[in-house]
C-alpha cells in the first residue's frame, strides 16, 4: 500500500495531467476565434510553416503567440486571474486601478511629453487665425481622491500649467471637469469622458472664445450594456455596464468621414456600433482620419478646425450647433501641416483638443509645428 504522502502526489499529477489534457481536448475541438469582443481586438490565427520561420524563431514566436490567443474559454480565465489577485488585496490589473465601481487608467510620463508641448508655439506662430489649446485631464487627476492609497500617476496638474504658458489661447477643462467631479463624467468601464462630461468641455470652450453655451438639453439613453476599453484590458469583468446618453438630435447635420481613401456620409451618430463592443465608435462612427460636420442650421457660419484624438467625439454634437462646419483632424492618420491645412478649408479658429494622456505620448503631434 501507498503512504498517504506519495498518494496524495500521485492523485495530484494525475489530477493536474488530466487538466492539461482537457484543455488540449478543448483546443483541438473548439474553433480559433477570429476576434475577441472582450479585449476588442484580433486574435492570432495558426501560422504558416516554413522551416525558415523555425530556423530564424520566428514561428515559434508566432505559434506561442496563436496559443496564447486561442487559450480555450481564455476570457473566463483572465477573470478568474483578476478575481483571484483582487482577493488577495491587488487593485492595479494591467495598468488600470481599480476604484470602488470603477476603473481608473494609470498614467505615466512619455518621454514625449515635453518635445510635444514644444509644437504648439510653432502652430500659432505659423496661424493667422486663432489657436486654441485644451488639454483634457484624464480620470486620474480629476478624481485622484479615488485612487488606491500609494498609486502612481502622471502630474497632469503640473503639465496642464505648463501648456497653459505656451502662447495659445487657454480651455480651461481641468476646471471645468473638476468643478463637476461629484457628477458621472467619466464612464467606469472606459477612459473616455461621458457625454456629460463632454457638455462641461464644450461649455470651457465656448466660454473660452467669449460665447455662452447652450442648455444641456433632455437626456436620451441609447445604451445600458456598454463595456469599454478599461473592462477589457484589466481582467475585472465582474463590474455592472456603463450607459451611454445623448443631448443633442442630430437632425439635419450631416457627417462626411473620409478614411483615407473614400468618403461615407451620416449623421451626428452611427447606431450600428450599438450593437458591438465599440460602443463609444458610435459617437461620429469611431477613429477616422477626417470629420466634416456641417449643420445649415448653426447659430453661426463660423468654420472650426478641431485637432483631436476620440474624445472629441462626444463633444462634436454640442460644438455643432454653433458651427456651420467643423473639421475633426487626426493626425495619426491624416498626417498634414495643421497651420496649412487651417488656412486651405478656410477655418476661423483652431482648437487642439486631445486627452493630456493621449496629447503627451502622441507620436505625430510634430504635424502641429509644421
Amino acid at each position: 500500500m501507498f503512504p498517504i504522502k506519495r498518494t496524495i502526489q500521485f492523485l495530484t499529477a494525475a489530477i493536474f495531467c488530466l487538466f492539461l489534457g482537457g484543455l488540449g481536448v478543448l483546443h483541438i475541438l473548439l474553433p480559433d476565434q477570429p476576434f475577441s469582443p472582450v479585449e476588442n481586438r484580433n486574435l492570432s490565427q495558426l501560422p504558416a510553416f516554413t522551416v525558415q520561420k523555425l530556423v530564424d524563431g520566428s514561428y515559434t514566436k508566432a505559434l506561442e503567440t496563436y496559443l496564447e490567443d486561442q487559450f480555450p474559454l481564455r476570457d473566463r480565465w483572465i477573470g478568474l486571474k483578476s478575481r483571484y489577485e483582487y482577493v488577495l488585496g491587488q487593485r492595479e490589473f494591467g495598468g488600470v486601478y481599480l476604484c470602488g465601481d470603477r476603473l481608473i487608467a494609470k498614467v505615466e510620463e512619455s518621454e514625449r511629453a515635453e518635445k510635444n508641448l514644444s509644437f504648439i508655439p510653432k502652430l500659432v506662430e505659423k496661424s493667422d487665425i486663432p489657436v486654441y489649446l485644451g488639454l483634457i485631464p484624464t480620470a486620474a487627476e480629476v478624481w485622484k481622491d479615488r485612487l488606491p492609497a500609494g498609486a502612481a500617476s502622471f502630474d497632469q496638474a503640473g503639465y496642464l500649467e505648463k501648456a497653459k504658458a505656451l502662447g495659445a489661447n487657454w480651455v480651461d477643462m481641468a476646471a471645468a471637469l473638476i468643478g463637476h467631479a461629484g457628477e458621472e463624467i467619466f464612464y467606469r468601464t472606459d477612459h473616455h469622458w461621458t457625454s456629460l462630461g463632454a457638455y462641461y468641455g464644450y461649455a470651457a470652450f465656448m466660454e473660452a472664445i467669449g460665447e455662452t453655451p447652450l442648455p444641456l438639453g433632455e437626456k436620451a439613453t441609447v445604451s445600458e450594456d456598454f463595456y469599454g476599453t478599461l473592462y477589457s484590458s484589466s481582467g475585472v469583468h465582474w463590474l455592472s455596464p456603463d450607459s451611454i446618453d445623448r443631448y443633442v438630435s442630430d437632425q439635419g447635420i450631416t457627417v462626411t468621414a473620409f478614411d483615407g481613401i473614400q468618403e461615407t456620409t451620416h449623421g451626428l451618430y452611427v447606431d450600428e456600433f450599438l450593437g458591438k463592443k465599440d460602443k463609444y465608435a458610435s459617437f461620429l462612427g469611431g477613429n477616422q482620419p477626417l470629420y466634416t460636420i456641417q449643420n445649415p442650421n448653426a447659430t453661426t457660419d463660423q468654420k472650426l478646425l478641431i485637432v483631436r484624438d476620440s474624445y472629441s467625439d462626444a463633444m462634436a454634437p454640442f460644438l455643432a450647433q454653433h458651427f456651420s462646419e467643423i473639421r475633426l483632424l487626426d493626425l495619426r492618420y491624416y498626417r498634414t501641416g495643421v497651420a496649412a491645412y487651417a488656412q486651405e478649408m478656410g477655418a476661423d479658429m483652431i482648437l487642439v483638443c486631445y486627452s493630456v494622456d493621449n496629447f503627451q505620448k502622441d507620436m505625430d503631434a510634430i504635424f502641429l509645428g509644421q
